[in-house]
């Protein structure tokens, strides 16, 4: 029977409860539209969705928490993203003339939108804050991260299917050569951070969360979230999907609006020999290190090669492929041949 009996929390009419109240991150493809749909489902949390804001408009500012200027303001304003927020122009002024600093005009602005649902706490869901948790922390002391995981085998077979040109490991310039070995350095680029920000920050800020246990028991996992958030249980959460389910005939699940569904991806019956061999070269020390394990036994010549291409391809990037340019041509040109 959930929730189970609980001592006290902390409300979300308590003053400390500010907002973000807290932050969904994990590499895309790993169940965070899932979560941030159940927990919108509460009554008294509204969760965003992708704004991807707020580290973006202040990455080039050298103050931790820069002072709001005019100018500040309206790069949040017109940031392309901003609208999913669903504010007026009248919230933004608000926000702005009683703000001193960027923090504080973020946190109005995701208290106007909390208000806007009819609630008190507002949220966030961007995959990619993973990598900014240090920034956030710092703008939102108060904050709490939900860092949901999932076996990196399954989210590169979605990844497969989803990236393009213009999103995900498909802007990558090594994805046309090896579509799976930029899904697993993309899946270790997006996962590692957050792991680094939970060892540093603490099981009290940053709440690891694996995908499949999500699935396979939502009500559990929702109870230990509500837990870490400091605030009540509600069995709406789980019945996210309820009145808004699909069919899955020519629609993603996301689309669909599926229930919890366990098995969409399985990459034991699903991922080529090859592509698993790939995946794990690169990828499993980091599988191993979440509790998920490897199961190929050897490499051939072809997937030793691959791999090494995609580390050296890596290495050219120094960690950050979005600042890469280009590829030693040669390589790919031999392998592509």
């Amino acid at each position: 029977m959930y929730p189970p009996e609980r001592s006290a929390t902390l409300g979300p009419h308590d003053p400390m409860a500010k907002n973000p109240h807290v932050f969904i991150v994990g590499c895309p493809r790993s169940g965070t539209t899932l979560l941030q749909r159940m927990l919108d489902n509460h009554g008294d949390l509204a969760v965003a969705n992708d704004t991807h804001f707020i580290p973006r408009v202040i990455a080039k500012e050298t103050e931790t928490d820069p002072r709001l200027t005019a100018d500040l303001v309206e790069r949040v304003r017109s940031y392309r993203r901003l609208d999913r927020l669903g504010l007026t122009e009248e919230h933004l002024s608000e926000a702005a003339f009683a703000a001193s600093s960027f923090s504080e005009f973020v946190s109005l602005l995701y208290d106007a939108f909390a208000h806007l649902h009819g609630k008190t706490l507002a949220g966030e869901k961007t995959p990619d804050y993973g990598q900014h948790i240090d920034r956030l922390i710092s703008l939102f002391p108060e904050a709490r991260f939900i860092h949901i995981v999932r076996d990196g085998r399954d989210v590169a077979l979605s990844t497969i299917d989803w990236a393009n040109p213009t999103k995900g490991p498909g802007r990558w310039t090594l994805w046309p050569v090896s579509p799976m070995a930029a899904s697993a350095l993309w899946w270790r680029w997006q996962v590692e951070p957050a792991l680094q920000a939970r060892a540093t920050h603490g099981l009290e800020k940053v709440l690891e969360l694996r995908y499949e246990d999500l699935v396979s028991a939502p009500e559990f996992e929702l109870d230990r979230i509500t837990r870490f958030l400091g605030i009540p249980y509600d069995v709406e959460m789980a019945r996210y999907f309820e009145g808004k389910e699909k069919s899955t005939a020519n629609r993603s699940a996301k689309s669909a609006w599926l229930r919890p569904t366990q098995g969409l991806r399985d990459w034991r019956t699903q991922m080529s020999e090859h592509d698993l061999a790939l995946f794990e070269a690169l990828c499993g020390d980091l599988l191993e290190t979440l509790g998920y394990g490897t199961y190929s036994e050897k490499h051939s010549l072809l997937v030793a090669e691959e791999a090494d291409l995609g580390w050296n391809w890596w290495q050219a990037c120094n960690g950050k492929p979005r600042t890469m340019q280009k590829l030693i041509r040669n390589a790919v040109t031999s392998l592509a041949a």
